[in-house]
């Protein structure tokens, strides 16, 4: 058995490395689309700095409509636009499309709450001090909330992995995917439990990382 496992340990380092490229992909997506749109969800929520009820119902129905939808359906139903971004949409980064939509508004909507936890003094006081909306956006409330802005990230890179095994279906390898087709359908348990068992240890390892870097943010 153990002998099985290292022989196939370059096929597993290789989906851990197309596990690697598709979450990558997806959080970087994640930071820069998410964070905005998770600001504004909060700037424009009733009694915040925008106030803008439109706008926020607007994007808070968007953000309710892709979080409900089904990650399966959500990839195929994206094919089109796939293959219109990348060329193609069978493959590691061509993957990465339809988790990057996915992750966006997931993780905007848990920037948004951790705004929402932000002490309103803090904001209140900076506005009282003359701070215009950049400054008390990024060095009143992103300070504030960056333990729990970490937390989140942690959280989506988590929910990435898992999502990566389901974006097998459209070729895009990676370690969920080299364990249903080299260990479950060749009747090899000990590959996939030892693919299994590198996800759960980057898993593990994410958690811990996110849990111990929030708490050492965390001042209050």
């Amino acid at each position: 058995m153990l002998d099985n496992i290292i022989q196939q340990l370059p096929d597993i380092m290789e989906a851990a490395k197309e596990t690697a490229i598709m979450v990558g992909i997806s959080v970087a997506s994640g930071i820069i689309f998410g964070i905005p749109l998770g600001t504004i969800l909060f700037l424009t929520r009733k009694g915040q700095l925008l106030e803008q009820s439109y706008l926020f119902n607007l994007l808070n129905s968007f953000v309710n409509l892709v979080n409900a939808f089904p990650l399966l359906i959500l990839i195929v139903a994206v094919i089109p636009f796939t293959r219109l971004l990348v060329g193609t949409s069978v493959g590691t980064v061509p993957a990465a499309v339809p988790l990057s939509i996915a992750i966006i508004p997931y993780f905007a909507r848990l920037i948004e709450q951790s705004l929402v936890e932000v002490n309103k003094g803090v904001i209140e006081a900076s506005i009282s001090m003359g701070a215009n909306i950049f400054q008390i956006v990024w060095k009143v409330m992103f300070v504030e909330a960056r333990s729990g802005i970490v937390v989140s990230l942690s959280n989506i890179i988590i929910l990435l992995i898992s999502y990566s095994t389901i974006a097998g279906v459209v070729g895009a390898g990676g370690l969920g995917d080299f364990a249903v087709r080299n260990g479950y359908y060749r009747y090899q348990p000990d590959i996939m439990l030892a693919t299994v068992f590198v996800m759960i240890v980057l898993v593990c390892v994410i958690q811990i990382s996110g849990s111990r870097l929030a708490r050492y943010l965390d001042k209050r």
